[in-house]
């Protein structure tokens, strides 16, 4: 429901919309930067990881750039999504 939101914002704004999937491929590393997340930030209201795991996600229906955090630093991953542009 989201996802075609926002393409609904960007088609009414009359600019193009890129899918980009943001993923951490490595369950271990993505469960402690959930856990260090809620420890820095407790007031912040973060998931915890049950919560991240129990979340209702849902596959994607349509082509998008997919993102892996674990092996991408933000620079590296700021320029892929600005390749796709």
């Amino acid at each position: 429901m989201t996802r075609a939101a926002w393409r609904g914002v960007a088609e009414r704004a009359g600019v193009r919309a890129i899918d980009v999937e943001f993923i951490c491929s490595d369950v271990d590393e993505q469960r402690r930067r959930v856990e260090r997340r809620r420890a820095e930030e407790p007031e912040a209201g973060w998931p915890a990881w049950r919560e991240v795991l129990e979340r209702d996600y849902r596959p994607w229906d349509r082509d998008r750039l997919v993102i892996d955090t674990t092996t991408l630093s933000v620079e590296e991953a700021v320029r892929e999504v600005l390749k796709s542009c």
